[in-house]
């Protein structure tokens, strides 16, 4: 039987010859989020604060997660000439050697033969820029400030280096989970031009550094994102995670297999319910895993994180991705 990093290794070859599905974030050893630059971020429902851009996040009652606020009292960049005025510092990297000595002790725990010492990064360049602005301000500034734009996202690329040398000089990591969506379930934000523009520059030089530093980029986006492939492949992603059924699965591995790895297909939507039903669980599982098959797939739910919004849910998912590699492998 293969180790956990083995097996991965292979599912992520064209040709390879794993010996079962990658179950879900089983390959990651996950250390706490990076809480330097959450600031008061809310993480439970019914809570509210800023983050340490000094954006206002409010997690309701009855939502899945928390979401900034851009009426006019609380939206941070009302003008992107402004924005060296406004977003004029970095978040701060504590130096307390207790926080470091306690991610340390969590990368010390990771059971090397299966799994990468993995840090994880909430929210990415664009995401950033529209939690700062708004969405409709951010997508005009592309049009009509494309200069200023292009600042911004290199001032923000430093902020991204600073946490990943941090990540990988004070802690080691092996694996960098980061969070960025690109779109809708229908369609990217940006046309493929647009995107090679302002956002795959930027990254190149982020997991540029990861790859150069032997770290294993995994990307969540969960959405539409099938007309960015090449641009995906040409920033570094190796998986990418949150791969959501709109997007052809299995006509993306069988034209980009080898070069990236899927990570999802199994929808939140469908599973992830108070009333959720193990048959419901495991039809879609088995129509996720039967539909894209055993190379460069890795079976997950679409969200971003392991766990699940409802007790119960990500361990039933688990539990029938396993059954499924007793019939296919």
């Amino acid at each position: 039987m293969l180790t956990g990093k083995e097996n991965l290794q292979e599912v992520m070859k064209k040709d390879g010859k794993p010996d079962r599905f990658v179950n879900q974030y089983d390959f990651l050893n996950l250390l706490v989020p990076d809480l330097y630059y959450m600031g008061d971020y809310p993480i439970m429902p019914g809570n509210e604060g800023f983050d340490q851009f000094g954006v206002f996040w409010s997690f309701p009652e009855g939502q899945m997660g928390a979401f900034p606020v851009h009426d006019d009292a609380h939206r941070v960049l009302k003008d992107i000439t402004k924005w060296r005025e406004v977003v004029n510092h970095k978040p701060f990297i504590p130096d307390d050697p207790g926080y470091w000595g306690m991610l340390k002790g969590i990368a010390a725990s990771t059971d090397h033969e299966n799994q990468y010492v993995s840090a994880l990064h909430t929210q990415g360049i664009f995401e950033r820029l529209h939690a700062l602005m708004g969405m409709e301000d951010a997508m005009a500034n592309f049009y009509e400030e494309p200069d200023e734009m292009h600042e911004l996202i290199d001032f923000l690329v430093e902020i991204e280096l600073d946490f990943a040398h941090a990540m990988v000089e004070r802690v080691g990591i092996e694996a960098i989970l980061h969070h960025d969506d690109f779109g809708s379930l229908k369609s990217s934000f940006m046309s493929p031009d647009m995107f090679n523009e302002f956002i795959v520059p930027a990254y190149k030089k982020i997991y540029g550094y990861y790859h150069e530093n032997g770290v294993l980029v995994v990307h969540h986006n969960d959405a539409f994102s099938a007309n960015l492939v090449p641009s995906f492949i040409e920033m570094g992603i190796d998986i990418w995670q949150g791969c959501t059924p709109t997007n052809d699965l299995p006509a993306l591995i069988e034209k980009y297999g080898g070069q990236i790895t899927f990570m999802g297909e199994i929808e939140t939507k469908v599973c992830d319910l108070p009333d959720w039903k193990p048959e419901t669980i495991a039809a879609e599982v088995e129509r996720a895993c039967k539909k894209c098959g055993t190379h460069s797939f890795i079976p997950c739910l679409t969200a971003g994180l392991p766990g699940s919004a409802f007790p119960g849910v990500y361990e039933e998912v688990h539990k029938e991705i396993d059954r499924m590699s007793t019939i296919m492998f």
